[in-house]
């Protein structure tokens, strides 16, 4: 079952590239967090998304709010799909151990071992505020603006 709204968020480590790695604990008591899991890079829905969160990324960091975009795929090949978005925010890689935060989140489809479309909004003390889940794989046109929706209305 998917972490839900008022649940306390699981921690994650992931990695971004071989030295870096990124954890919710990174973030307590001075970020938001807006963690969005997806199923591949370099697709057309996945890519849609990241320019979305990419095209509103300073409304994010005014809100006090880092994204944290994740898949399976291997650490360099989330780097190497950064790059040619030109995006700006944290990709990170939840390969090893496989879909380990995907799973915690509840959103790690064992049909194809890649994550469903899950999005937590999470505040400074790491309770999820917001959360949208699809299972489907279609495009999540709601993440961005009832993220910051519920963003501002935290303020």
């Amino acid at each position: 079952m998917p972490v839900r709204t008022g649940d306390s968020a699981p921690e994650f480590d992931l990695e971004v590239i071989r030295e870096e790695r990124v954890r919710l604990s990174d973030f307590a008591g001075r970020s938001n967090v807006l963690l969005v899991f997806h199923p591949f890079a370099f697709t057309q829905v996945c890519e849609d998304e990241a320019r979305d969160l990419q095209e509103n990324l300073e409304s994010f960091r005014n809100a006090q709010t880092e994204i944290v975009f994740v898949s399976c795929d291997s650490a360099p090949t989330r780097q190497a799909w950064k790059r040619e978005l030109g995006a700006e925010f944290t990709f990170a890689s939840d390969f090893w151990g496989h879909g380990a935060a995907a799973k915690a989140y509840g959103v790690f489809n064992e049909e194809n071992g890649a994550p469903f479309r899950g999005t937590f909004l999470i505040d400074k003390a790491g309770n999820v505020i917001w959360s949208l889940v699809k299972v489907r794989d279609e495009q999540r046109v709601e993440m961005v603006p009832e993220s910051l929706e519920t963003l501002r209305a935290a303020e």
